[in-house]
């Protein structure tokens, strides 16, 4: 969706309105780390986010890539900065082309800064000069398919001659095509609020997003506005001296100040607010909240996992629900389908996912980051406790999932989960029984508002094959509970009486089908229990081959099963874990692998 059908959309309905910028981090795990905080942050309710071009076009590719995925991976409106410098005409229409194909609408275009090293900006050959160029060039090649922003200078810009020559060229780079402003970053908001008021009698009146960055350290402050040539009142600079030593300080004292500025702007009747979140989480939403900002609802996820953006999957509304905590992998999987589930998934489906060798089961930690969280786990009670303490939010990461997973519903049954776990019973993915709760529930509400979600308890885990034995045959004294079971060599135990999909998710809306978007089904749970058992040779590779720890982790992969239970009768919420808390274990416990118990 364009950008400034989003803004004319919150203007009409005379909401506060806001969005994030990014930009590219210059490690691979750098770039896992932004896309799990981009999707976390997205729950925070921004109409899109943003992700620079770095001076210089260096990082021009992951720019393009970091777009690509937000957009078609994890379902992020995502605007695409793009920039002048060293770029020739072939390598803006390579990125433009890009943008498109990923179904993204959205260009902030610049005339962007002098490349590292250089004090002069310059054009490239067969470039272009300014960007109301880029602006025209767009247009002219796409017409009104994409959404084009430009950057504004409350204080000029650092090439303009007069402020008389900064409102002629802006108002230019409008003239030209742009549809939105978003500012520079600015600490007086006085001056930016009369600045858009001169904007507006020099016949410029497309919304202008305030850019507002919050103070994160006293040393890139200052770094950051003597770049930028930023006026500091002396209020700030007064409250900023006695505490410069101090980053938390600085911190606490930057999300004040940020808050003040969006109360004096929003009170001039300017209602939208572009951070500049320099990849950072806590700030961004500390001022939100400070500002009791709420999400609009058509900022809510409409389904219980984010629609992916690109054009192929417009219409995809069904999930299995394996892959919940691990969405990129599943995305990628899945790229080559020629269509996806609409409606249900249908019975006679037969899904080719894409070989896992071809796209690769990693951690999304370095060798040194897992060590420190995971440390050195020498039996499978010490790999047990490991995954209770990440139940607790005691550890960070397990290698199936993060602190994401960790969502608010979890907590509902995560005294259950660690009990679970102390057992011996290694917990990936779960969720609770919900029945018929209001579609805007903060935590189970997803979809159309005055709807109904419901949900199946599932839960999904690695066994051993003694205490399997044991779980299978209480199951079957169960008339409500299904299974698959399956160990790293593809040997499949189920109580399934037949193939088909099993609806764990759905909703009831107004005015439409019931929406099944999330599912339990066997081909799938086959090509997923690949990547599942993979993550366990990921792991065991952090260590020396012989030790004590790759020993039990490889026994793990090697002999034990990955189950998923679904309890049928929603309207239960105890039933599942009432069922699990009465299997006997061998020796009292479900550790069994290589001799330990």
């Amino acid at each position: 969706m364009k950008i400034i059908d989003k803004i004319t959309r919150a203007q009409e309905e005379g909401r506060p309105f806001w969005s994030f910028e990014y930009f590219p981090p210059k490690t691979t795990a750098g770039v896992q780390n932004l896309f799990e905080r981009m999707e976390r942050m997205y729950n925070l309710g921004p109409e899109f986010i943003d992700i620079t071009w770095n001076a210089g076009g260096t990082s021009s590719d992951l720019t393009s890539e970091l777009v690509a995925t937000a957009q078609s991976v994890y379902g992020l409106e995502t605007c695409m900065h793009l920039t002048c410098t060293n770029m020739p005409k072939e390598k803006i229409d390579i990125a433009l082309k890009a943008a498109k194909a990923c179904g993204n609408q959205n260009i902030l275009a610049l005339r962007g800064d002098p490349p590292r090293g250089v004090e002069n900006w310059e054009a490239c050959d067969n470039g272009f000069s300014y960007a109301s160029d880029l602006v025209a060039y767009i247009r002219e090649q796409y017409g009104d398919y994409f959404s084009i922003g430009v950057a504004g200078y409350p204080e000029r810009h650092l090439d303009s001659t007069s402020k008389e020559d900064d409102f002629k060229w802006l108002k230019h780079k409008v003239d030209q095509g742009a549809d939105f402003i978003v500012t520079q970053l600015f600490y007086d908001s006085s001056l930016f609020i009369q600045w858009v008021k001169e904007c507006r009698e020099y016949g410029i009146t497309v919304p202008i997003l305030p850019g507002i960055m919050p103070i994160q350290s006293f040393g890139g402050f200052t770094r950051m506005t003597t770049l930028c040539k930023t006026f500091i009142p002396e209020h700030v600079k007064n409250a900023l001296e006695p505490i410069k030593e101090d980053d938390q300080a600085v911190k606490d004292y930057g999300v004040k100040l940020a808050i003040q500025m969006c109360k004096e702007i929003q009170a001039a009747g300017i209602n939208g607010f572009h951070y500049y979140t320099l990849n950072l989480e806590k700030s961004t939403r500390l001022i939100l909240e400070g500002l009791q900002f709420v999400a609009a609802r058509s900022n809510v996820r409409q389904l219980p996992w984010n629609p992916s953006l690109s054009k192929k999957r417009e219409k995809e509304n069904v999930r299995p629900i394996f892959w919940k905590n691990r969405i990129k992998s599943y995305v990628t999987r899945t790229e080559a389908w020629d269509e996806f589930p609409n409606g249900r998934w249908g019975d006679s489906r037969s899904p080719a996912y894409g070989e896992l060798d071809g796209y690769g089961a990693t951690l999304k930690l370095t060798a040194k980051e897992a060590l420190q969280i995971w440390g050195h786990p020498e039996t499978p009670q010490d790999v047990a406790d490991l995954f209770a303490r990440y139940c607790k939010g005691e550890v960070k990461s397990i290698p199936w999932c993060d602190e994401r997973s960790l969502s608010p519903e979890t907590a509902e049954i995560r005294d259950e989960l660690e009990k679970l776990n102390r057992r011996g019973y290694l917990t990936i993915n779960s969720q609770p029984a919900v029945n018929g709760v209001r579609s805007d529930d903060k935590v189970h509400g997803w979809g159309p508002k005055n709807g109904y979600v419901y949900q199946k308890a599932y839960l999904e885990f690695f066994v051993s094959p003694d205490n399997l034995s044991e779980l299978v045959n209480r199951i079957e004294e169960e008339g409500q509970i299904t299974y698959y079971a399956v160990n790293r060599r593809g040997d499949l135990r189920t109580n399934s009486q037949n193939d088909g999909p099993n609806a764990v998710t759905w909703g009831v809306f107004v005015g439409k089908e019931i929406v099944q978007p999330t599912v339990v089904e066997v081909v799938s749970f086959m090509a997923w229990k690949d990547e599942a058992f993979e993550l366990w040779n990921q792991w065991s590779k952090i260590y020396e081959s012989s030790s004590p720890s790759a020993k039990v982790i490889n026994t793990i992969r090697d002999e034990w099963f990955l189950i998923n239970i679904v309890h049928n009768d929603f309207q239960n919420h105890e039933g599942l874990f009432r069922v699990l808390d009465s299997v006997k274990t061998a020796n009292g416990s479900a550790l069994v692998a290589n001799g330990h118990s």
